[in-house]
């Protein structure tokens, strides 16, 4: 089978990557030439573990091959995937189509034979529908099938994620269709993989709704951490106690600075955006938009607190700025509203993170980037964690006290247990507990 992947961002690479390693042909475009140039020559541009050696071996072995220009590939393509960018839309959240609907006008020109076009990015209910539409418009005599095929890829283990998924959901309209995607889709089946094959609508929410509900189990166990300061209760005990019932679940119930990234801010918004124009109110998603939104620009008054009320002419030092571990995302991170409100405060930031500072030194000016975490905390008045990197799951704490000017240690992502924190002889702070 061939496939065409349109959109070399995340999500398209990582398809691309991993469908290529099934053994299915891949070829995946983008209209940036230096991008392509650089994926060519097994040069990734984004951080993903495993990434890079899974996109040279399948270069290698020739199930993956990158490109610029769409024409060629898709006259023999079978499979033609929609992996371009859907950001929220500037002014209003809604989920910004252009470089969607350019795809499906590009790709309309060039349908020669029956394929089978697939939305994989994330799309707002009813975009599958106004592709086939404007692909009819377009070529009036093109033999197509619009599917919608969601992904469910955390960053920071989507190879795995795409590997071996909870489950592949896939949206069409004719059985024609359905049979391509099983087939493309057949390794997974020696995994006993579930398939959810429902129409187009359907799996377009599907996305929506898994990411809007993610994100409320996120927001309230922050709420319950806020919650449990005021009467003396731990969250995290509270968070096993409550996640031990199979009806609620362990997952995403990690009380810390909110949520962030590429997906839960928008996505929530979107589908927020959507039930508004059908009339369907939706107060739960809309309070935790508003909620998580407020708790983001609330952590700096914990740093505050924790300096005595004032961080003006003070050191502070912070570990980890992407929005979570594992990538070099800075997409909605907490560090964009912690970091230049602390400046605004008039303090002076020295920061590190493992992999996302080239990424964060365009995104956060005047702050002082450092080799290392120790580097960071040296001379600092007090020391912010919020990214939880695994090294900085065990720092030596001899050795921050020796660095810091004052052991004063703010854990957003709670990492350490303040009993061990306190007989160390920092002055702690952590979220919930």
């Amino acid at each position: 089978m061939k496939i065409v992947i349109l959109g070399a961002g995340y999500v398209g690479l990582v398809s691309a990557a991993c469908f290529a390693e099934f053994g299915v042909n891949v070829t995946c475009i983008d209209r940036d030439e230096k991008r392509i140039a650089r994926l060519q020559k097994s040069d990734i541009p984004i951080f993903e573990p495993g990434l890079n050696e899974l996109v040279a071996h399948n270069i290698k072995r020739g199930t993956l091959h990158f490109d610029t220009s769409l024409t060629p590939s898709l006259l023999s393509a079978d499979v033609v995937f929609i992996a371009v960018g859907t950001p929220s839309r500037h002014g209003d959240g809604y989920a910004d189509l252009t470089y969607v609907h350019d795809a499906a006008r590009e790709i309309a020109q060039n349908l020669k034979r029956y394929t089978v076009i697939v939305t994989k990015s994330t799309v707002p209910v009813g975009t599958g529908r106004g592709i086939a539409r404007i692909i009819r418009e377009e070529n009036p005599g093109a033999t197509f099938d619009v599917c919608s095929n969601p992904e469910f890829l955390r960053e920071g283990s989507a190879l795995n994620d795409f590997m071996r998924p909870d489950r592949v959901v896939i949206g069409c309209e004719s059985e024609r269709a359905a049979e391509v995607m099983k087939a493309l889709y057949r390794p997974l089946y020696l995994i006993e993989t579930p398939m959810v094959i429902t129409k187009l609508e359907t799996a377009e929410m599907i996305k929506y709704a898994a990411n809007a509900f993610l994100a409320t189990k996120v927001t309230f166990i922050n709420e319950i951490a806020d919650l449990c300061e005021k009467t003396g209760a731990d969250v995290q005990v509270v968070a096993k106690g409550i996640g031990l019932d199979g009806r609620i679940g362990r997952k995403f119930l990690h009380a810390g600075p909110g949520y962030g990234g590429s997906c839960f801010p928008k996505d929530t918004v979107a589908l927020a955006r959507t039930a508004e124009d059908k009339g369907v109110p939706m107060k739960i998603l809309d309070a935790v938009i508003s909620v998580n939104n407020a708790r983001k620009k609330s952590m700096v008054q914990r740093v505050v607190t924790a300096c005595d009320g004032s961080v003006k002419d003070k050191t502070i030092a912070v570990l980890g700025v992407t929005f979570k571990p594992n990538t070099d995302d800075m997409r909605a991170s907490v560090s964009l509203d912690v970091i230049p409100d602390l400046q605004k405060r008039g303090a002076r930031v020295r920061a590190f993170d493992p992999v996302g500072m080239r990424e964060a030194q365009t995104l956060l000016p005047d702050v002082d980037w450092c080799q290392g975490p120790y580097d960071a905390m040296q001379g600092a008045d007090a020391l912010v964690i919020l990214t939880e990197w695994n090294e900085f799951r065990a720092l030596d704490l001899t050795q921050m006290k020796a660095a810091l000017k004052q052991p004063v240690l703010v854990d957003l992502r709670n990492i350490y247990r303040p009993d061990e924190m306190k007989a160390a002889g920092f002055k702690y702070f952590s979220v919930g507990r």
